[in-house]
């Protein structure tokens, strides 16, 4: 249905694809996964025509249709969620039309027209109905509530939408058209616990093809049947899973090492024996064969260490005992979105934070924090409190370097401190002086975690920090909350990331009155 052939691609010096190949096959459920950075996101706009490689070929198959949600589609305005979901059926909509006009005819067709006519219209009519046109609110509703646009409404202007929202829409329409091959770059980063249920049992059961970018392990075991590894300019097919994936590349690794020893011995030996017989005539003609030889061998790389960030966050004075109160606190834009709520959070507790389907959890700690008034109610933060707060996106007009951003909030440090401290995050010395907004999701993520780690902090809350983070990542900064000593306030859509050091999980469409 698709194969690459040997494409090479690169920003400036940095080299993304090298020479690298890659098929899909009819039916097949594939990960590309690989550490932030590696360039998936270039990958999958070069095979969909976005961006042009430098080098190689790109052959689809001639009946092939292509769905593509990237991490930066926009919706167009003025729109209901219903009209944008029913654009998805924007053929058979024509058909109709095409239809009806040739009803409208028929009062003034001949005899023979007429016989044509009816002819097209029951031809169109048999495509129609077979292919589900007469049940597509129905369709609709179904995927639509699967993955949570039920709860938010669908005569809803998009215009009013959170971008988690806009997400939602564009994965719902994509799924009603159905491509032979669908593309989907991180598309549980902004659905709950419930939809990425939905979305898993649907992709298990898709009988077409896709390709996936996802960092939620649990959700590429359950779904896919094919890895394919970006790593360092190279890109490896892997049969099976992730821990498949993981096993076998594990394996490589350690024979790619083995293999670079050897030649490593072997060629210390032989330069050995040139040295101590080139200059005697009784050896030479053996030293000069050894050289030959030596100079035909084709000489291994050094296997390259992936760069592992090492996260901590730096622990303020304690602070009061009650972090936050609030006091019939209501949410909301120009209209209420939530019942009265009342709770507050003591000091050293770490909360995940679910639910609020549709209102978004983002609102609550905005306003917790006094960034967004509340509609009514009032919030009341305790005495001492040193916040440390993780925004879900970086803002996309960001014109900084990931130096500058630093700079900005730091000017007393130092060149040297500076990109030591974005170096620990995990970031090489090209991704330091890029511009924030050209980096991938998840090292602008790691900018973000890099201005809160040089800060003494006593409440930590982050708003879902994992969203574009690689799994090495992720292992880290789980490690990092556990042993800050705080507070922490989290959103998380991923369970296993959070369930071993919470204390708790609010589901705030629980409670109005809660006291931990």
């Amino acid at each position: 249905m698709l194969v690459v052939e040997n494409v090479s691609h690169g920003f400036g010096a940095r080299v993304i694809l090298e020479n690298v190949s890659f098929r899909i096959r009819k039916g097949e459920h594939i990960a590309l996964v690989g550490a932030n950075g590696e360039g998936k996101s270039s990958f999958l706009n070069i095979i969909t025509k976005k961006l042009m490689p430098d080098a190689g070929n790109i052959k689809w198959s001639s009946r092939v249709t292509v769905g593509y949600l990237d991490q930066h589609t926009v919706l167009g305005k003025g729109k209901t969620i219903r009209e944008v979901l029913r654009e998805a059926f924007g053929h058979m909509f024509e058909l109709e039309q095409e239809m009806l006009q040739m009803y409208e005819k028929m009062g003034e067709a001949s005899d023979d027209e007429m016989a044509k006519l009816m002819e097209d219209t029951a031809e169109i009519q048999t495509i129609l109905e077979h292919s589900g046109f007469y049940t597509i609110d129905a369709k609709i509703n179904e995927v639509a509530n699967g993955l949570g646009l039920g709860d938010i409404g669908l005569d809803r202007d998009v215009t009013d939408l959170s971008g988690g929202q806009r997400t939602k829409v564009l994965l719902t329409k994509l799924l009603l058209e159905n491509p032979t091959i669908l593309i989907l770059d991180e598309p549980t980063n902004y659905l709950d616990e419930e939809h990425i249920v939905w979305l898993t049992k649907y992709l298990q059961e898709y009988e077409n093809a896709f390709v996936l970018v996802s960092h939620d392990i649990s959700f590429i075991n359950n779904t896919c049947n094919v890895v394919y590894h970006l790593e360092n300019g190279e890109l490896n097919r892997y049969k099976g899973n992730y821990d498949e994936f993981e096993r076998l590349n594990e394996i490589k690794k350690r024979q790619e090492e083995q293999a670079y020893e050897r030649q490593m011995k072997e060629r210390e030996k032989l330069e050995d024996f040139i040295a101590r017989n080139k200059a005697r005539v009784a050896t030479r003609g053996m030293a000069n064969s050894r050289q030959k030889q030596l100079d035909k061998m084709e000489i291994l790389e050094r296997p390259k260490e992936k760069i592992k960030p090492t996260f901590a966050f730096r622990d303020a004075r304690v602070s009061g005992k009650i972090v936050f109160e609030t006091k019939d606190l209501v949410l909301g834009y120009g209209e209420p979105l939530t019942k009265p709520l009342n709770f507050q959070l003591e000091r050293g507790k770490k909360i995940a934070l679910k639910g609020m389907n549709g209102i978004g959890k983002s609102t609550l700690l905005k306003t917790l924090l006094g960034m967004i008034k509340p509609y009514s109610g009032e919030v009341k933060l305790g005495d001492y409190l040193e916040v440390g707060y993780f925004e879900q996106e970086s803002s996309n007009d960001n014109n900084n370097t990931a130096m500058e951003e630093i700079w900005q909030e730091y000017p007393g440090l130092t060149n040297y401190e500076v990109r030591q401290a974005l170096a620990k995050c995990g970031l090489t010395n090209e991704h330091i002086t890029s511009l924030v907004r050209v980096l991938s999701g998840g090292e602008a993520a790691k900018v973000r975690l890099c201005k809160i780690m040089l800060k003494d902090i006593n409440f930590l809350v982050l708003d879902e920090p994992t969203n574009h983070l690689d799994v090495d990542a992720k292992d880290e900064l789980k490690k990092a909350i556990k042993e800050f000593k705080g507070t922490v306030l989290l959103v998380s859509h991923e369970p296993e990331f959070y369930m071993d050091f919470v204390d708790d999980v609010w589901n705030i469409e629980d409670f109005t009155t809660k006291i931990v």
